[in-house]
C-alpha cells in the first residue's frame, strides 16, 4: 500500500511540475520587472525547481527505497 502512495505522490510532483513549468503558466510572470536585480521570469524558475527539489529530498528521506 505504501508504494502506490509513493508512486500517487511522485506522478501527483510530476504534473505539478509540469503545470508551474509549462509555456502558459511561464507567460504570466515574463514581464519586464526586476526584483533584487533578477528578472522576475529567472526568480520564478528557479524557485519552482528548488521547492520541487526540497519537497522530493523530504519525500524520499521519509520513505527510502
Amino acid at each position: 500500500m505504501k508504494e502506490r502512495n509513493s508512486r500517487q505522490r511522485l506522478i501527483a510532483l510530476a504534473i505539478a511540475a509540469a503545470v508551474l513549468l509549462n509555456a502558459p503558466i511561464l507567460q504570466t510572470v515574463n514581464k519586464p520587472t526586476l526584483l533584487f536585480g533578477i528578472p522576475l521570469l529567472y526568480l520564478y524558475v528557479f524557485f519552482v525547481w528548488l521547492v520541487l527539489i526540497i519537497i522530493m529530498y523530504r519525500y524520499s528521506s521519509k520513505h527510502p527505497s
